[in-house]
C-alpha cells in the first residue's frame, strides 16, 4: 500500500514550537523530492519548506530561520521543525512527495496547525 501519514499537528500558542512528522510507505523513499505545503481557509496553497534526494533544501521566505525541513531515509520519514510559531502559520499542512521525471506525486490527507495569539 502507498500512503504518506502524517503526525504532529495540533493547538499551540505564538511563540511555541511543533513538529510535524510525514511517515511514507510503499515508495522508495530515499528517490523523492519531499515537500511541505500549507493552505489556509480562502488561500492559496503555499510551499513552505523542500528536501531535495540529495538533501537540498528550499524555505519560504516567510519561514526561513523559523522552520527547518530534514529527512531521515532509514525511517522513511520526513521532519518540518517548527520554531517561533505564529498566528499566521496556522493552516492545514501537507506532504507530497514527488519522484520527478513526470511521474504522480503523492499527497497525505493534511494536518492542521493552529496558533492562537
Amino acid at each position: 500500500q502507498v500512503q504518506l501519514v502524517e503526525s504532529g499537528g495540533g493547538l499551540v500558542q505564538a511563540g511555541g514550537s511543533l513538529r510535524l512528522s510525514c511517515a511514507a510507505r510503499g515508495i522508495i523513499f530515499s528517490i523523492y523530492t519531499m515537500t511541505w505545503y500549507r493552505q489556509a481557509p480562502g488561500k492559496q496553497r503555499e510551499m513552505v519548506a523542500a528536501i531535495t534526494s540529495v538533501r537540498r533544501t528550499n524555505y519560504a521566505n516567510s519561514v526561513k530561520g523559523r522552520f527547518t525541513i530534514s529527512r531521515d531515509n532509514a525511517q522513511n520519514t520526513v521532519y518540518l521543525q517548527m520554531n517561533s510559531l505564529k498566528p499566521e502559520d496556522t493552516a492545514v499542512y501537507y506532504c507530497n512527495a514527488d519522484p520527478g521525471s513526470g511521474r504522480i506525486a503523492l499527497w497525505g490527507q493534511g494536518t492542521q496547525v493552529t496558533v492562537s495569539s
